[in-house]
């Protein structure tokens, strides 16, 4: 495969095209490549869009062991709607019984720095050996999602995880174009949004909010991120 330089000119030009144009060039463009999904509409919306085009991708979640049963239900919906595999990555077990062993089951809550504690090894951990052999990965961010978000690039090289590349194909879509794409091609909705979810992560974590703010709401300052995407 030949080397793909991401500068100011090809962040430009892959801005300009629609999302399923990014993710035909994505396909096309690296030999190993995966979608990541956590079952939420973004990560929905690329799968639809992938299958309607013949874009085969893989594709991977992290299950970090605390999430709600309506996203384990969803996996399965979205496995059989798709007809495909996704690969799951789960947190080293040893990691987690110390963690709980020496802080208890609920040490996230007692600081920001034990959160930064338990999404490391539920989250990050895993997920960098899902990027592993990857020479580029694929998520639904968004830059209305969020303040931190919002300088999110359609094409960008992912510094935190080795440099790869990461792709953004729903990078300079708002909320209403998601829903609009959802409901035009009656795609498999999580319930959870049905209940006031804007945003699904662990259940311990997550509750009814606007945007973000459901994530880690006993914190009331810092940014709503776990650290996949964005240093916390």
């Amino acid at each position: 495969m030949p080397k793909i330089t991401i500068d100011d000119e090809l962040r430009k030009k892959i801005d300009d095209k629609s999302p399923q144009e990014i993710l035909k060039w994505a396909r096309y463009s690296f030999d190993s490549i995966a979608i990541s999904i956590s079952f939420q509409l973004g990560g929905i919306v690329l799968i639809d869009m992938a299958k309607n085009n013949d874009l085969d991708f893989r594709v991977f979640t992290i299950d970090t062991g605390r999430l709600h049963e309506e996203t384990y239900q969803m996996m399965d919906t979205i496995r059989k709607t798709y007809n495909i595999e996704i690969e799951i990555y789960f947190p080293d077990f040893n990691q987690i019984e110390e963690l709980v062993r020496k802080k208890g089951v609920y040490s996230f809550r007692d600081s920001i720095d034990n959160r930064k504690e338990c999404c490391y090894i539920r989250k990050e951990k895993p997920l960098e050996r899902a990027l592993s052999g990857l020479d580029a990965w694929v998520t639904g961010l968004r830059k209305s999602q969020s303040e931190t978000r919002s300088n999110v690039s359609a094409v960008e090289i992912d510094k935190a995880h080795n440099n790869i590349v990461k792709i953004n194909p729903l990078a300079n879509w708002t909320e209403q174009n998601i829903l609009d794409y959802t409901k035009e091609n009656n795609l498999p909705v999580h319930p959870l949004y049905e209940r006031g979810y804007a945003s699904v992560g662990c259940e311990s974590c997550t509750r009814p909010g606007i945007g973000r703010e459901g994530r880690w709401w006993w914190e009331l300052k810092g940014k709503k991120e776990c650290g996949i995407h964005y240093d916390i």
